[in-house]
């Protein structure tokens, strides 16, 4: 393992650096937010802003990529992403937080792009389920470290907004230290969701409404921390726990799906899930025990956008693979930028126990539909071409990352290119 992993040591240091300093951001905009008194709709609203940023820097990151390279697309977006950083504690008002969170989520989004490319493009293809899985592995390690950065000073202090920009800008030595060859940018074809949606509608539903799910949680679950009476201590440990409880169950959760029918798997997770949640709605004021119940969700729920991309994969045809997963991708995305500002209405509404009623909804509507859609036609499960592979928030070029053997597999049942 350790030879695989020195030669991209620096892409997956700076990758590591930035989630430390974006994942430091997210949750400290949404404790500072409450101390600066801002409403739950309002936070909702801006943490939408970094979704919507994301969506759009999406279709951004290869055309600039293409024109100056990766490594000044790196340092252009880097410095950016840092200048928005601190002008968060600059400009504290609710309007010119929603604009620097798009600002931040259109950035982060293209650096992450040129980070999973680089990965692509220099990993040999019999070990990109490998990279795909370590690359995983310091996503979730870094997120949940992220959040531990909060007892550092107080929210309320410049240094934490000071700690997040620097974390970024030292992302862009690793990256310009290496001396990889910089790879060639491949194009996605275009995606039909119509045909997606015939071949397989339960990973399309999926996508959406866990989309929704997750954006609320990664936008809101800090608020809701502050809401129901936690220190900022305990917020971070609270969505630490959240995503270290993803990291134990996604993978046992998507190995099962590999030898079952994906869709019973997925009905049975999302039920899960509303149980968990409903738990942490009951448990909100009992302590630690609130923390158990977080990591219980968050085993569940961060299981679910995964499954849905395997199914996917079960019925696409090689050719079909890469613009199917992203079309998929994109569509959580949409769901992930509606989330926070859906979920921030409704605490505006009902209050601070509206997030985990909210999570219980998704996960349920979810779970009715697929179980709706399994009385239609029987899945084999020994035909299941493609192997789960854990994730979390990526982008649609780390999806050329999952094995070459998987994708040339496939059936050949759908078409998504035009």
């Amino acid at each position: 393992m350790l030879p695989l992993i020195l030669p991209i040591g620096a892409l997956l240091l700076g990758v590591a650096l930035l989630l430390l300093g974006g994942g430091l951001l997210n949750t400290l905009l949404a404790i500072r937010g409450g101390l600066e008194g801002y409403s739950d709709s309002s936070m909702g609203w801006i943490m939408s802003g970094y979704f919507v940023g994301f969506f759009i820097g999406t279709f951004l990151a290869l055309p600039i990529i293409q024109r100056i390279g990766h490594i000044r697309t790196f340092a252009f977006c880097a410095a950016i992403a840092a200048c928005s950083v601190l002008l968060h504690v600059l400009l504290v008002n609710p309007v010119g937080w929603l604009l620097l969170r798009v600002v931040t989520g259109s950035s982060l989004v293209i650096l992450y792009t040129v980070i999973e490319s680089w990965l692509n493009g220099y990993t040999p293809s019999e070990q990109r389920g490998k990279v795909f899985s370590i690359y995983m592995v310091v996503n979730l390690g870094s997120l949940a470290l992220a959040q531990q950065l909060l007892r550092l000073d107080s929210p309320s202090a410049f240094t934490l907004f000071a700690l997040g920009a620097i974390l970024v800008t030292l992302s862009v030595l690793p990256v310009t230290w290496t001396r990889l060859a910089q790879p060639e940018v491949s194009k996605v074809s275009k995606v039909k969701y119509g045909d997606l949606y015939r071949v397989a509608p339960v990973a399309m539903a999926g996508a959406l409404l866990s989309g929704l799910a997750m954006g609320a949680f990664w936008g809101m679950s800090a608020v809701y921390g502050r809401r129901i009476g936690l220190d900022s201590n305990s917020v971070a440990t609270f969505i630490s726990c959240a995503i270290v409880g993803g990291a134990l169950l996604q993978f046992p959760l998507g190995r099962y799906s590999d030898t079952h029918d994906r869709r019973k798997v997925l009905a049975v997770v999302c039920c899960g899930a509303a149980l968990a949640a409903l738990l942490l709605a009951l448990l909100s004021m009992a302590g630690q025990w609130v923390m158990l119940a977080i990591a219980l969700y968050g085993g569940m729920a961060f299981a679910v956008y995964p499954v849905c991309v395997a199914h996917l994969s079960d019925h696409l045809d090689a050719e079909s693979m890469l613009s199917g997963s992203s079309g998929i991708l994109l569509l959580h995305g949409v769901g992930a930028a509606i989330g926070p500002a859906l979920a921030g209405q409704l605490m505006g509404v009902l209050g601070p126990q509206a997030l985990p009623i909210y999570f219980v909804c998704m996960q349920m509507l979810l779970a009715v539909f697929t179980a709706v859609h399994l009385r239609k036609k029987v899945e084999d499960p020994s035909e299941h071409p493609s192997h789960f592979m854990p994730m979390v928030r990526t982008t649609p070029t780390a999806l050329e990352m999952l094995p070459d053997e998987e994708i040339t597999s496939a059936p050949e049942t759908a078409s998504t290119g035009s």
